[in-house]
């Protein structure tokens, strides 16, 4: 069997994945707080069948050797965590973080999960949640007599209400940081989960401690550039083709030996 029929079907299978990366991350282009995926690659292993270095003769060294790889795998997929562009809308609820941070949400079985997502919105008991009903971490309680509603830079809401000439403060907004946010699991629904890779989550006041400062009335969109995914997309495109005809060669060559022998 000739070997380049599988080293290219290796090929094939890796730009199968990489597409498939390509089609999330434009899926995703409009998707407030998405951060775009890359794939990373790496060769299989080598059959050495002359060892580099080893000897010719008495007195002489091969140079380079024989090495046959064969193929190639994808290793994984790192998520990057660039700044989208800022959006400015008209909802008090409506956050973003400039610069590096997660919010914090609390999931009904109690479990942590975090989000670049800041389209809050106010669920039947006046607390911030997502657009999942995900309750934001610490529980923030807006009243319900609230007439507007205040979120500084470092994260502390305050709200007017009638009767009163001060506003009050009814919370302090936290963020988290990593050590590697590419470890992040990715759960869906704009949401992640630490893991082992990830490291612990470090709470810190948002502008200090290495987080961004949050900015109300602003969204963080989408980091996926589309003419660089449709670059991607096109030399995918070229490699699968590529792959396929050397399959095709490898065919007709063992065409050529099957009616010629």
């Amino acid at each position: 069997m000739n070997a380049a029929l599988w080293v290219s079907k290796t090929g094939l299978a890796a730009q199968e994945r990489q597409m498939a990366i390509i089609s999330n991350n434009l899926a995703n282009v409009n998707t407030v707080g998405f951060k775009r995926d890359r794939a990373s690659f790496e060769d299989l292993f080598f059959h050495i069948e002359r060892q580099p270095g080893a000897l010719n003769d008495q007195d002489n060294q091969l140079p380079s050797g024989l090495q046959l790889g064969t193929g190639v795998k994808m290793t994984g997929t790192q998520k990057v965590f660039t700044s989208g562009n800022y959006e400015t809308t008209d909802q008090a609820l409506d956050l973003a973080i400039n610069g590096n941070g997660f919010f914090q949400l609390t999931q009904p079985d109690g479990t942590t999960v975090y989000s670049k997502n800041g389209q809050f919105q106010l669920n039947a008991d006046g607390e911030l949640v997502n657009s999942s009903g995900i309750p934001l971490e610490p529980n923030i309680v807006i009243p319900q007599d609230a007439t507007g509603i205040s979120i500084s830079d470092d994260g502390i809401v305050v709200v007017n209400q009638p009767g009163n000439i001060e506003p009050a403060e009814v919370g302090q907004i936290t963020l988290v940081n990593f050590v590697n946010p590419a470890g992040l699991l990715s759960k869906g629904g704009n949401l992640y989960q630490e893991t082992a890779a990830s490291g612990d989550p470090v709470e810190v006041i948002p502008g200090q401690g290495g987080a961004g400062a949050i900015k109300q009335f602003t969204l963080e969109t989408s980091n996926v550039s589309t003419v660089e995914e449709l670059v991607n997309m096109i030399s995918v495109q070229r490699a699968y083709e590529m792959n396929s005809k050397v399959i095709a060669a490898a065919d007709k060559m063992m065409q050529f030996v099957n009616q010629t022998l």
